[in-house]
């Protein structure tokens, strides 16, 4: 897709954080690549995009979870000769307790956080590095720094998209190269994401603890700036991540036990 203006590609852009990013990135002069399973919700996106800011934008309907479409995606931005950013947000979450859950639910969830932000960040890092030039964020969670009962292998895969992108950010650092990368650690945002889980929000967590996705967007990318490899939005969150990788973990298990029962995600054995 020629254009002079930077160019992004969004991974799980039909809504969310996703089209959140597409918005306030088109009010910065950007163009897209918007790939999500939903066509029309991208469609709809585009129009608004293009009228609102002049915006063009590919769409890819694709399912990461597919590897066949997920290989697709990733050759696509593979050859492009020119990206700016990508973000990898595609992601969604399982509700209950891992030996009551399906297998097809746990293992959706690892394809999508880690083999879908691993074969994309793959796809265009070596062309990045090379032109020295280009940024990727990677959407993990404040989940990513806690061991989650009711949500284990949510937890588990945002904490590997922690552990990924710091080391390829320390790589890239090791050898001098500018491009940037981050690992995107939000709390509860005002999405479609609990509705889709499942989750009652009031169970959650205070209003207090839930922000708009424009303030994360906005918090990412003032990290972005500062090249910050780990956005937490929130001072909230940013204490409780602090404190509960600074406790015993003893102490740490017990907390999460009674959170984790508190929300619902786990109950006792009858």
């Amino acid at each position: 897709m020629p254009t002079t203006r930077p160019l992004a590609a969004i991974t799980g852009a039909s809504a969310g954080i996703g089209a959140t990013f597409a918005r306030t990135l088109a009010a910065r002069g950007y163009d897209f690549i918007l790939i999500a399973r939903r066509g029309n919700r991208l469609q709809e996106l585009a129009a608004e995009l293009a009228q609102r800011h002049g915006a063009k934008c590919e769409i890819v309907t694709a399912d990461l979870n597919a590897a066949a479409d997920l290989e697709r995606v990733a050759q696509h931005l593979q050859g492009l000769s020119q990206l700016d950013l990508l973000i990898n947000n595609a992601g969604y979450g399982v509700k209950g307790q891992f030996a009551a859950s399906t297998y097809a639910g746990q293992e959706g969830l690892h394809l999508l956080h880690v083999m879908a932000t691993l074969r994309l960040t793959h796809a265009v890092l070596p062309g990045m590095v090379e032109r020295r030039a280009g940024s990727v964020i990677n959407v993990a969670s404040v989940a990513g720094w806690l061991v989650s009962p009711g949500a284990v292998s949510y937890g588990a895969t945002k904490c590997w998209i922690n552990a990924f992108t710091e080391g390829v950010w320390m790589e890239l650092r090791g050898t001098g190269s500018p491009v940037r990368m981050q690992a995107l650690c939000p709390g509860f945002v005002y999405s479609e994401f609990h509705d889709v889980a499942g989750m009652d929000r009031s169970r959650l967590g205070p209003k207090s603890w839930w922000f708009p996705a424009e303030y994360v967007v906005d918090a990412s990318l003032k990290g972005l700036e500062r090249d910050q490899v780990f956005v937490i939005p929130g001072f909230r969150y940013r204490v409780v991540v602090a404190l509960m990788n600074h406790i015993p973990r003893s102490w740490r298990r017990a907390v999460l036990l009674k959170m984790g029962r508190y929300t619902g995600r786990i109950t006792r054995s009858q």
